[in-house]
């Protein structure tokens, strides 16, 4: 089991920057991928950004250039730094985690984002 808690959402003007970070705890030594993702009223959950255990990471092509994962092993953490919010980067963001053999997805409850002026 992996328990996940985002926090550092909150309301930001355009232009603005964020950065969401989620503490991992549990059995975390077998994650083998983390990722945010998050959901705008009325739309479908989307993965904002990925990042392995090789470290590698994957965007979505809408914050490609404004958002950046990053992950802090020695603290359990997760971030997200999010740059040159725009209003439609307004949503719930989820943290993710995958572990080796484990069918399962873990989720967090999530942290709103509102960008608006």
């Amino acid at each position: 089991q992996v328990q996940l808690l985002e926090s550092g959402g909150g309301l930001v003007q355009p232009g603005g920057s964020l950065r969401l970070s989620c503490d991992a705890s549990g059995s975390i030594f077998t994650i083998i991928r983390m990722g945010w993702y998050r959901q705008a009223p009325g739309k479908e959950r989307e993965m904002v950004a990925s990042i392995n255990s090789d470290r590698s990471t994957d965007y979505a092509g809408s914050v490609k250039g404004r958002f950046n994962i990053f992950r802090e092993s020695a603290k359990n953490t997760l971030y997200l730094q999010m740059n040159s919010l725009k209003p439609e980067d307004t949503a719930v963001y989820y943290c993710n985690a995958v572990r080796s053999g484990d069918p399962m997805d873990y989720w967090g409850k999530g942290t709103p984002v509102t960008v608006s002026s």
